[in-house]
């Protein structure tokens, strides 16, 4: 007798003997019991991995190779269909000859069982190549690869097949690159210059600028035709990806539609922007993560908070991955947990549907999910795994999530043979296939130890998920999270709350908008606390590590998470070793700085500067005492490095950030310095110019709660066991600069040694300024024997002619200690201020193979001909000052 569906070898003895009985669950197939369905059905996954392995070959590439590849697999599928319908020739009577079945009953030949799955393996493979092939044509015909080979203006009609998005903001040198809108369209007609008129229909990649009228093109939506004027067509960034040309548009002008969206798009995207109107009283960290989670609307989510994401593998999240679909037709048909049983629950069996209802109700509601979801590789892979097993439910068959997930990438690979490409589609096939497969017996081994079942089952998944998909993001990303799991544990307790909720929102905010936007602020709670875990990991020191990248790292995380897993299994026989493991894990993370000095020696216990390694540009670190508390001077161009130094240093108080100037390279990473830390003011420069920088600046302390003071010219403040005086900007009636970089404030810092003012100690901390005249009793010199003081000049940017003006303007400055090289060591520097500061140590804030060759060779000949050890973060790294008088060191990481 053959199983219940019709599908598959039979299972009993012989047919006509009895009822089939499963012997691993004793009870009949077909009983409404777990165990009832045996070993899983692997059939369709030849044919899948046939398809995907033969498109990923193909896609992209051009016609010989993919017509030799067809060639051969329609070949190969052809005679091995013919050999197995030729049957075993003798020893076969008449009656069978030329079937697969035959001998005694319906006992199928096992020969041409094997056959049959051999050509279906090889069709499978030839209709994925013929597929790959006709995708790929359009990257080759017409006559836009020729005319962006050569950047030629053309006019162009075009209809627009992907959100809008924006491009990731850029420090570029000292600003930041303007911001652009990108989004995928389909070139339907070109005009050439010489007034050639083609219809094509080319795939291609469209940057628009985002300013004035034209970040009207953020309010596109698919499926809207554009027309474009004058535009410039250039080869795709990487060759054999899926579009054939970028097209850039110069101006500022808003986008001319020729055809409105569907009716269909309209009302997609009126529910995505219903959603993100009942969002905009949120937090800004739940403001910009609710729409993600919900329908992968990441438009509102900051560089920073992306980095979080990236750091602690929580990116799926905002990719709109199955769990989100899986949430929504819980609701429909109940627990995943059921989905191999008869039974079912949630609203449908509530509201009395049959089973067909059932499945076409769900059907719609999944098919509305990738509309309003957009076709992502996760969205379309947890669609397609859904229809099936809906239509499983719909026909009265089994369900069983193997062959449906299986046969989801088949269907997918045929259609889209692009996605055989896709990091992303790759990444949600493993994750799933490792819920359905290695999930369970870890879960069932976790409970036979005593963990309970819901838990186990949420170890279980996350651990297996993170198992496979390691060694693609080691290939991709050449970096490896060490707080992947217990991040993803955490986020777990929120994803369902506020999955179900924002969906809750989105549909009532085109009827109801008031009851959206208090469902909204309810969702909201547990989507900050998926937004603080993110950050609280990320934050770790030790939260992600570098790693090989391309597929030799890959091979080599594979090998490594095999060994893991192994050594993981005989855990609980050595609980002790166990525990020293987890205990070196946790310090690995966590890098306690006390612990980490004294293992690397970094950073120094007697730390008194560190100047920061944030590339191309300047972040200063100055010791305030209590060993967490420091002034940081200037925030660098990266908010993800700036954080990271200030952490491996251990500060998390920062009663002020001073801000030399606004340059982006300066002021760009201030986020970072802000995070998780408390800062009580952060001061700028009297010239709030570039405009964009400073409003930048005064938009994100707005965000933090942190107030802006402006410097004041001359004065003089003291904190624990720093001393400093403001030198630049000059006080009247000396003229104000207009420039950004001479408009820098310079510092002449002293740490250590009494405080001839007040009488204070080096332990106590003063925040009030006092006005002096620049350089009054401040001369590097008068220090020198001065028990435990050193001195450091900090000229942020200054250009010759500012820093000649500082020496007129500070006439009792004289020697220091330490010298931050302005201007990242330009051959820009006055030699009279060089010769008039003498530095002992000179430090250069520079990044590597930065375009501007800093250090100039002038600077650095300069400075160590006056007797200057210099040091510089492109090849040291971060760099520590320590000691003071003959003990005047520095430490640089990488020395």
């Amino acid at each position: 007798m053959n199983r219940e569906d019709g599908s598959g070898p039979p299972t009993g003895a012989a047919a006509g003997v009895g009822a089939d009985v499963h012997a691993a669950s004793g009870r009949r197939l077909g009983d409404s019991h777990p165990r009832q369905e045996g070993p899983a059905d692997l059939r369709l996954v030849p044919p899948a991995l046939a398809a995907w392995a033969a498109a990923a070959l193909t896609v992209g590439g051009r016609a010989a190779p993919a017509v030799a590849l067809l060639s051969i697999t329609l070949v190969g599928a052809v005679a091995a269909a013919l050999l197995a319908t030729r049957g075993p020739g003798r020893g076969r009577s008449a009656q069978t000859e030329g079937s697969c079945e035959g001998g005694n009953g319906r006992q199928a030949d096992g020969r041409c069982l094997r056959l049959t799955a051999v050509a279906t393996v090889l069709l499978c493979a030839a209709g994925a190549t013929a597929s790959a092939a006709l995708h790929s044509a359009d990257l080759h015909r017409g006559p836009v690869p020729e005319l962006a080979g050569r950047y030629a203006t053309v006019q162009a009609e075009l209809t627009v097949t992907g959100d809008p998005r924006r491009t990731r903001p850029r420090v570029n040198g000292d600003r930041t690159a303007p911001r652009s809108v990108v989004l995928d369209a389909e070139l339907t007609r070109v005009t050439a210059a010489d007034g050639t008129v083609t219809k094509v229909r080319t795939p291609l990649l469209v940057l628009a600028p985002m300013r004035g009228p034209a970040a009207q093109w953020l309010r596109l939506l698919p499926s809207t035709r554009l027309r474009v004027a004058v535009a410039r067509l250039a080869p795709p960034f990487l060759e054999g990806g899926r579009i054939a040309a970028v097209l850039r548009v110069p101006g500022s002008g808003p986008p001319e539609v020729v055809a409105a969206p569907t009716a269909v798009q309209r009302t997609a995207g009126g529910l995505r922007a219903g959603l993100r109107e009942a969002t905009e009283g949120l937090p800004p960290d739940a403001r910009a993560l609710l729409p993600g989670l919900v329908v992968g609307d990441t438009s509102r989510m900051e560089p920073d908070l992306q980095a979080a994401f990236e750091a602690t593998d929580l990116v799926h999240l905002t990719a709109v991955s199955g769990s989100n679909l899986t949430i929504v037709l819980a609701l429909l048909i109940g627990p995943p947990a059921l989905a191999l049983r008869a039974e079912r629950r949630g609203l449908a069996p509530w509201l009395g549907m049959s089973l067909r209802t059932t499945a076409l109700f769900g059907g719609a509601l999944t098919l509305a999910f990738v509309i309003v979801c957009r076709p992502e590789p996760s969205v379309l892979r947890a669609a397609a795994c859904g229809l099936i097993t809906l239509l499983a439910i719909g026909t009265g068959r089994r369900r069983s999530l193997i062959p449906a997930l299986a046969a989801a990438v088949l269907l997918l690979v045929l259609y889209d043979p692009w996605l055989a490409r896709s990091y992303g589609f790759l990444l949600s096939v493993l994750a799933t296939g490792a819920l359905l497969t290695i999930g369970p017996l870890w879960s069932a081994g976790l409970q036979r130890r005593g963990v309970p079942p819901r838990v186990a089952e949420v170890l279980a998944a996350a651990c297996a998920a993170q198992a496979v998909c390691a060694p693609v993001v080691a290939v991709m990303a050449a970096r490896v999270s060490l707080v992947a799991i217990p991040c993803n544990l955490f986020a777990e307790l929120a994803i369902a709350p506020a999955t179900v909720l924002g969906f809750a929102a989105l549909a009532a905010a085109p009827a109801v908008m008031p009851a959206a936007k208090v469902i909204a602020a309810v969702a909201g709670v547990p989507a900050g606390w998926i937004a603080e875990v993110a950050r609280a990991g990320a934050a770790l020191p030790g939260a992600e590590i570098g790693w090989p990248g391309g597929w030799w790292g890959g091979l080599l995380m594979a090998v490594v998470t095999v060994a893991v897993v192994l050594a993981v299994r005989r855990a609980p026989r050595h609980p002790w070793l166990t525990c020293g493991c987890v205990l070196l894990l946790l310090l690995a993370v966590v890098r306690p700085p006390p612990i980490t000095g004294a293992l690397t020696g970094w950073p120094p216990p007697d730390w008194k500067f560190v100047l920061c390694d944030v590339g191309q540009g300047d972040t200063t670190v100055l010791a305030a005492g209590g060993g967490n508390t420091a002034v940081v001077v200037d925030a660098g161009p990266d908010p993800v490095l700036a954080d990271r130094c200030l952490r491996e240093l251990g500060v998390t108080r920062v009663p002020l950030v001073v801000l030399s100037h606004f340059h982006a390279d300066h002021v760009a990473g201030l986020p970072g310095v802000l995070r998780g830390r408390a800062v009580g003011a952060i001061q700028t420069t009297t010239l709030q110019e570039p405009r964009d920088q400073a409003e930048f600046v005064h938009r994100t302390a707005a965000g933090a709660g942190v107030p802006v003071i402006a410097v004041q010219p001359g004065e003089r403040r003291r904190i624990g066991p720093l001393d400093w005086q403001v030198l630049w900007p000059p006080p009247l009636p000396h003229p104000t600069p207009h420039e950004p970089n001479d408009a820098s404030i310079t510092l002449l810092v002293r740490h250590g040694g009494p405080d001839r003012r007040h009488g204070r100690t080096d332990g106590e901390a003063q925040g009030r300024p006092e006005a002096r005249a620049p350089g009054e009793g401040d001369g590097g010199g008068e220090h020198e024997g001065e028990a435990g003081a050193v001195t450091l000049l900090l000229p942020g940017d200054l250009e010759p002619a500012a820093q000649q003006a500082l020496l007129r303007s500070s006439p009792a400055l004289s020697a220091v200690d330490v010298l931050k090289v302005a201007h990242h060591g330009s051959a820009r520097q006055d030699p009279g201020l060089l010769r008039r500061l003498a530095p002992r140590l000179a430090l250069v804030p520079v990044g590597r193979d930065n375009p501007y060759g800093h250090p100039a060779p002038a600077a650095l000949a300069a400075l160590t001909s006056g007797g200057a050890m210099v040091l510089r973060t492109d090849t040291d790294g971060p760099i520590a000052v320590t000691g003071s008088g003959a003990e005047l060191g520095a430490v640089p990481l990488e020395g």
